[in-house]
């Protein structure tokens, strides 16, 4: 149950069906199928009082309903490669309300494709929310230095390289040690204020749907699937993390 009895929180775990990765979501990592990881962590959490799973596999989806969650078919015209994953939560919620009579405040978004989580950081975000109601999100993020912006190049027309910012009036230093500490997004779950994110139009892009003030969550970065050799970095990542 939800740690504020006025505070409705529930999970959400999303995977779709199709991918370039053929099956990914039901492929074993240590002898459990890829998507079972959201579904069985996100159980170890004390804070949800709704579980929700959405895909529009119905292997997934059974993964989940055995393992107490509530299934949302999610429908062909938003599980396209091309679909948005805001498409998936805001059909879930309105499923949600429609079905159940319920709205989340807190929406917990927990990603299919990884085995990065534990119950911590995910009762560690809500407990963000919880204590300062100017947030709209929290998310995990870790630090890369290597693939900073400044460092980034587009090629041009001609087949030229060149840089994405103007660097005319400042002198930006080679060494990665000197630049401004540069954060990715883990995307292993997101942990959205509902009535600040979701569905408003001036959140941060390219994810619009969480809202204007994020939170991060800093982490050390963990693997997720988008080719089979990510697979044995999932293994891997278990295997250290057994006891931790």
């Amino acid at each position: 149950m939800s740690n504020n009895k006025n505070t409705k929180i529930a999970a959400l775990v999303t995977a779709r069906g199709k991918n370039t990765l053929r099956n990914k979501h039901l492929i074993l990592v240590n002898k459990k199928p890829l998507i079972w990881y959201p579904v069985s962590i996100a159980k170890k959490c004390r804070s949800f009082d709704h579980y929700y799973i959405s895909s529009d596999n119905r292997k997934i989806l059974k993964i989940g309903e055995k393992e107490g969650y509530q299934i949302i078919k999610r429908p062909k015209k938003i599980s396209l490669p091309t679909s948005m994953h805001i498409d998936a939560i805001v059909q879930a919620l309105d499923i949600m309300k429609s079905k159940d009579n319920y709205t989340p405040d807190i929406l917990v978004v927990l990603l299919g494709n990884t085995v990065y989580f534990k119950p911590e950081w995910i009762e560690n975000s809500i407990k963000l929310l919880l204590e300062d109601e100017n947030i709209s999100a929290v998310v995990p993020i870790y630090r890369q230095n290597d693939h900073h912006p400044y460092r980034a190049k587009f090629i041009d027309n001609h087949g030229f390289l060149r840089p994405y910012f103007d660097f005319s009036k400042r002198k930006i230093s080679t060494n990665r040690q000197n630049l401004r500490s540069n954060y990715f997004l883990c995307h292993n779950f997101w942990t959205l204020r509902v009535s600040k994110s979701i569905k408003g139009k001036n959140g941060q892009a390219p994810w619009i749907f969480m809202g204007k003030n994020i939170r991060p969550l800093i982490l050390e970065g963990g693997p997720d699937v988008h080719e089979a050799k990510d697979i044995g970095l999932c293994e891997c990542w278990l295997n250290n993390n057994k006891n931790k």
